[in-house]
């Protein structure tokens, strides 16, 4: 059986385990952070933020155009704000993966009702 092989794109997932009680205002920074990333970065194709069964975890999957997208989000003065005051949110620091891709799946509007 062969590999697949990589495809474009740089991919991150993060987690992070907020402080208890310091959730509301993580989730603040995050919306407000998103929201800029949406805006100003086309090289970022996907930025989701997940929630798990812990209510402190959060874990972030991060897929960039190609390396340079991803140093280019790096540099944004919010992303640089975002990374100093999550600092005091956190209970541990966030364990970063990097993904290799290797396929991706197909984009699709999201629909509403039963999806049929």
């Amino acid at each position: 059986m062969s590999t697949p092989a990589e495809v474009d794109g740089y991919a991150l997932l993060v987690r992070f385990v907020v402080r208890d009680g310091a959730q509301p205002a993580f989730d603040t920074l995050v919306a407000r952070t998103v929201g800029l990333i949406r805006t100003h970065e086309p090289g970022t194709l996907v930025y989701a933020v997940h929630t798990t069964g812990t209510p402190s975890e959060r874990i972030f999957y991060e897929l960039y155009r190609d390396p340079e997208a991803f140093a280019f989000h790096e540099r944004q003065q919010y992303i640089q704000e975002f990374l100093t005051v999550r600092g005091a949110l956190l209970q541990t620091p966030p364990e970063v993966t990097v993904l290799t891709p290797t396929m991706h799946a197909l984009r699709r509007t999201p629909t509403t009702g039963s999806g049929r």
